[in-house]
């Protein structure tokens, strides 16, 4: 069983009522904090292993404060929301939430994301052989991408839940990988039915794949594939 210290950020007081005793039933010591303020004091010295963040913050919007964690705490981010906008998930995503759970949400669900979070978090980096497709080079030690652009690497500057994404379809390329498939490889099976969510991915790394001379082909209906950007698939 996995357990650990979760951060539960939200200026609501029921919120606190309601997830204190549930995470302490599952087994982990919930920590509250009702300001980005005392969110990320509280990161920085209880070291969290997880962090649950609402956006709709008194002192500071949320996406400060996940940009402001990011620059000192890796443990993985679930933000909790009532802001149902793709630009704000996106946005949380891009910053480096693990995760986005809109408001209201089922607490069963909610506490499966946290353990599907805290497993990915807690596998140890690949040693094994470095992965390359074209110019890409992917570095599962670091977990790393880079392009060669006139013999100099590049960084492309993925997040972790991006370079797994995209390692899984390197190690398959050309493969067709339905969306359960995928969903289930980077997620874990609580999320077999996000489609939408991993959407937002998928453009997310197609943004970044532009120069590699690579892209995700979507499958309608499907799934996607690795192929060259010229294979309109």
């Amino acid at each position: 069983m996995i357990t650990g210290n979760i951060l539960v950020v939200d200026d609501e007081p029921q919120i606190h009522r309601f997830l204190k005793p549930a995470l302490e039933a599952a087994g982990y010591v919930a920590l509250r904090a009702d300001t980005g303020v005392e969110a990320l004091r509280l990161a920085a010295s209880a070291a969290p292993d997880l962090i649950l963040l609402d956006l709709g913050l008194p002192d500071m919007d949320g996406q400060v404060v996940l940009a402001r964690l990011r620059a000192f705490c890796a443990a993985p981010v679930i933000v909790l929301s009532a802001r149902d906008r793709e630009a704000e998930k996106i946005m949380a995503l891009d910053a480096g939430a693990h995760d986005y759970v809109e408001k209201p949400f089922a607490l069963g669900e909610l506490l499966a994301r946290v353990r599907a979070a805290l497993r990915h978090h807690a596998q140890p980096a690949d040693s094994g052989p470095k992965l390359t497709l074209g110019a890409l080079a992917l570095d599962p030690e670091r977990r790393a991408a880079t392009l060669m652009v006139a013999g100099i690497p590049a960084d492309l500057g993925l997040t972790r839940i991006q370079y797994n994404l995209l390692a899984l379809f390197v190690r398959n390329q050309g493969r067709v990988l339905t969306h359960r498939q995928v969903l289930t490889a980077i997620w874990g099976p609580a999320h077999t039915e996000d489609i939408a969510y991993l959407r937002i991915y998928v453009s997310q790394l197609r943004r970044k794949l532009i120069a590699s001379g690579f892209t995700l082909i979507t499958e309608p209906g499907i799934g996607y594939r690795l192929a060259e950007a010229t294979d309109g698939g």
